[in-house]
């Protein structure tokens, strides 16, 4: 199981989530990424996340979404990601489950089960659902619950490997699947920084980036395999 985050697509050319000062590509994400930003102004949220999915179609996964479609060819690999672009699916991943959304989709304001797929395209005021509500992003704002949570925490329990790459573990609650991992298990976290929060013991400490150390402990794995 390999539990990705925002500093593996940043080598990608898209920028994490959030930068030191709170601000999102310029953006208080209070004014973009919550329930009540999208009633204040939506066509404010649906220009900024149309800018988002442009910006996420036009770049190409890295070595390390390359490297955990590789690894699929002796191991049984599920991606839990709480990233909404689309890397892991375009390298070759086929299992990936998205916490918090996809960019890629967009669903009714008023049923969730009303979801579309429409790759790198935009969505206006007045574009509708077959429901007649507003098309919004398919993402998971602050303040919304993560449907896929409940599937996540069945996931992590079977893991015979776990790998954390590219996420500081301190936005809850995926943060705390690590803690359904299995205990004896290996565990990989790979980070060119050492989280403060985390607690190191029964963990090997890759530091390096996710484009650097990914592929060396596919090439690791696959050659401990055969």
């Amino acid at each position: 199981m390999v539990l990705t985050g925002a500093g593996i697509s940043a080598e990608s050319g898209l920028k994490t989530f959030r930068d030191s000062d709170g601000l999102w590509e310029g953006h208080d994400v209070q004014k973009v990424a919550t329930p009540q930003a999208w009633e204040r102004d939506k066509e404010l949220v649906l220009d900024f996340y149309n800018k988002r999915r442009e910006q996420a179609h036009s770049v190409e996964p890295n070595e390390a979404h390359e490297a955990l479609s590789r690894l699929e060819k002796q191991y049984d690999v599920t991606v839990i990601t709480q990233n909404v672009d689309a890397l892991h699916e375009r390298a070759g991943s086929s299992d990936v489950l998205h916490l918090h959304g996809q960019l890629s989709k967009v669903r009714s304001e008023k049923d969730p089960s009303l979801v579309y797929d429409i790759g790198g395209g935009t969505i206006q005021l007045g574009d509708t659902a077959e429901d007649g509500a507003q098309l919004r992003p398919h993402v998971v704002w602050f303040g919304e619950p993560v449907p896929n949570m409940e599937k996540a925490t069945e996931i992590v329990p079977q893991a015979d490997i776990l790998i954390v790459i590219g996420t500081s573990l301190v936005v809850y609650p995926a943060a705390g699947l690590v803690d359904y991992a299995k205990s004896g298990i290996p565990k990989f976290i790979i980070d060119p920084s050492k989280p403060d929060l985390m607690d190191y013991s029964g963990w090997k400490h890759l530091q390096e980036t996710a484009a650097v150390g990914t592929p060396k402990l596919v090439d690791k794995l696959l050659s401990k395999s055969n």
